[in-house]
């Protein structure tokens, strides 16, 4: 969804530019020896203007026109902006699979946060941290092979920001009040260390400190990206029991990568090459709504929804919906959860009933 919002925010910016070079080819060249014919220079600026803006309604790449200048300057601006379009869109849709594969390497630079707080906590001869270095899910996360296998081949997440990692250790897990209690425990049971490690991701390392505003800081997409990773650390440490053998095991962002990937990419590719009649469908159906201008975010998810409902015959209507339902919860306006449900509801038994959603599959027979 941001990366379709991101292209579209591209698009309009394209599309402003293309009007301002319009204007600049056919203004008045202030460096010229030769007299400019500023009125006949005006009227080509205004007809070559509204010429750009009809051929760009029509999705035209080109106009023809016996004034040369007017039709050199529309042809170049229509070349422009859709070669821009195609060359922003390979940009987002290259980048897309790599910025959700990154999430997992955020995921190990959490644990890996957890460890070098244990090393810290091993060499600070001041106060004994007994309690903290032998929790037995962080020195799991330590002892794993998987781990080892993992930073081995990402590399140390925190090799170059030991300051860094210092200065939190010293400012924040050392003053935090939780902390201080679990190393008062004599003998912390089983419980209460599977309940601090809980504590130690998410309140101090994701919760609201300086560790978590430097992911913040770092990571463009946090916000979302946060609560992928937390889930994934939570599983983690839920899933391990210290009293049984083998290592503790690393959960993975996917059950299925290759197929998400796939999902990924079919619903970009979908998604920001809608084809006219389904964005006239939309047009239709949001034009009597109680809203004076559709939000680009509720446009970019009913696109996006009836991507999804058109090229997936696996995933059920309502599936769908209910998933976009809560993007718009998540994402845009108060009352675009009402809005999306209302429209995507309509759209898709349109849809339906013009045979562009069919539903295959096991479970899928009544198409509901």
């Amino acid at each position: 969804m941001q990366s379709l919002f991101a292209l579209q925010q591209c698009k309009d910016a394209n599309y402003e530019l293309c009007l301002e070079k319009i204007t600049d080819m056919l203004s008045p060249d202030l460096n010229s020896m030769e007299v400019q014919n500023k009125a006949e220079l005006a009227g080509q600026k205004k007809q070559a203007l509204q010429l750009f803006k009809e051929a760009f309604s029509k999705e035209e790449t080109s106009i023809d026109h016996k004034d040369l200048k007017i039709k050199k300057a529309v042809n170049d601006c229509l070349t422009f902006y859709y070669h821009q379009n195609k060359k922003d869109s390979n940009f987002f849709a290259k980048n897309l699979v790599s910025e959700v594969e990154k999430i997992y390497d955020r995921y190990i630079a959490v644990l890996s946060l957890a460890i070098e707080f244990l090393d810290l906590a091993e060499a600070d001869k001041k106060v004994s941290h007994k309690n903290f270095v032998n929790n037995r899910w962080l020195t799991a996360i330590r002892d794993s092979p998987e781990m080892k296998k993992e930073l081995k081949k990402i590399g140390r997440h925190w090799g170059d920001k030991l300051d860094r990692v210092r200065v939190w250790f010293r400012d924040v897990v050392r003053q935090e009040t939780e902390y201080l209690h679990y190393l008062d425990k004599k003998n912390p049971s089983l419980e209460d260390q599977k309940r601090f490690a809980n504590h130690l991701f998410r309140k101090i390392i994701l919760g609201k400190t300086v560790i978590n505003e430097y992911f913040e800081e770092e990571v463009q997409r946090w916000a979302e990206d946060k609560e992928i990773v937390k889930g994934l650390v939570e599983k983690t440490i839920k899933s391990h029991d210290p009293e049984a053998k083998g290592s503790l095991t690393l959960h993975t962002l996917s059950v299925n990568w290759d197929d998400d990937k796939e999902f990924i990419e079919k619903l970009y590719s979908k998604g920001s090459q809608l084809e006219e009649k389904y964005k006239a469908l939309i047009a239709n159906n949001t034009r009597n709504w109680e809203v004076d201008r559709l939000p680009l975010t509720d446009r970019i998810i009913l696109e996006m929804a009836i991507a999804e409902l058109v090229i997936f015959p696996n995933i059920p209507v309502k599936v769908s919906i209910n998933e976009y339902i809560e993007l718009a919860k998540n994402y845009s306006t108060p009352k675009s959860r009402q809005f999306i449900n209302g429209i995507l509801d309509v759209m898709a038994k349109e849809l339906k009933t013009a045979g562009d959603v069919k539903k295959s599959g096991r479970g899928l027979i009544d198409n509901k």
